[in-house]
């Protein structure tokens, strides 16, 4: 079981940039999908991208494709979510996620797919 501390959300303008990190302690990150999910006011919790090492590179959702980029450090067990050219419908509580082994592609952009979340930090895009 990993627990999972996000960070980094704020307020950013239209066209900013905001990068997201989440820590995780309690096991290695090279043993776990992980995932950034998001949920704004209203919406169901949306998944944004995800990492595993049976993948050769993250795979993103369609709304975020070109914009985002997931990314892992192994030494600091830590992932991240470089989000560029934001736009308001990014506005979101966004949390990070971790699901034990190797991925289940046909479950893993699921939100129940994943057993461990972190607390979630809020990203605002606003002028």
């Amino acid at each position: 079981q990993l627990q999972l501390v996000e960070s980094g959300g704020g307020l950013v303008q239209p066209g900013g940039s905001l990068r997201l990190s989440c820590a995780a302690s309690g096991g290695t990150l090279d043993y776990y999908t992980m995932a950034w999910f998001r949920q704004a006011p209203g919406k169901e919790r949306e998944g944004v991208s995800f990492i595993s090492s049976s993948f050769s590179r993250p795979v993103y959702a369609d709304s975020v494709k070109g914009r985002f980029t997931m990314s892992r450090d192994n030494a600091k067990n830590t992932i991240y979510l470089q989000m560029n050219s934001l736009k308001p419908e990014d506005t979101a509580v966004y949390y990070c996620a971790s699901a034990p082994g190797p991925p289940d592609i046909t479950r893993m952009m699921s939100a129940n797919y994943y057993s461990d979340w972190g607390q979630g930090t809020q990203v605002t895009v606003s002028s």
